[in-house]
C-alpha cells in the first residue's frame, strides 16, 4: 500500500504502524481501520488531557459508556502534564505553550472541584 498522509507516510505493513501484525485496527467486522491523527507534540497532550477529564467524571469513558471518577488517577495525568511541561519548558513555541498551559489550568481546576 502506498504511503499517505492519512498514515503518517508510513506504508500499511510498517513495523511502526498503529496495529501489531494479525491484528485488526478497526472495526471488527472487517471494515476501514479508522483514521489516526498524525502524532504530533498537540495530539499526545490533547490524549493525556482527554485522558484526565474521563478520569475526573467530566465525560465518559469512550470504552464503557460509563462516567465514574478515579482522582488517583486524575492527580498522576495532571502531574504527567506538569513534568511534561517542566522538562520541555524552551523546546514549545507558543501554541503549544499556550496549549499546556490551559489543559493543565482546567484540569486541576476541575480535579480541585472534585475533592
Amino acid at each position: 500500500m502506498p504511503d499517505t498522509p492519512e498514515s503518517g507516510g508510513r506504508p500499511a505493513s510498517d513495523p511502526e504502524s498503529d496495529s501489531p501484525p494479525g491484528k485488526a485496527s478497526g472495526a471488527e467486522s472487517g471494515g476501514e481501520a479508522p483514521r489516526m491523527p498524525a502524532p504530533t507534540f498537540t495530539t499526545f497532550v490533547l490524549s493525556l488531557a482527554s485522558s484526565g477529564l474521563v478520569q475526573l467524571g467530566e465525560v465518559p469513558d469512550p470504552e464503557s459508556g460509563r462516567t465514574e471518577t478515579n482522582l488517583v488517577l486524575a492527580r498522576h495525568t495532571i502531574d504527567l502534564l506538569s513534568m511534561l511541561k517542566e522538562k520541555i519548558r524552551t523546546g514549545l513555541d507558543a501554541e503549544e505553550s499556550r496549549l499546556l498551559d490551559g489543559l493543565l489550568y482546567e484540569l486541576r481546576l476541575k480535579f480541585v472541584l472534585k475533592k
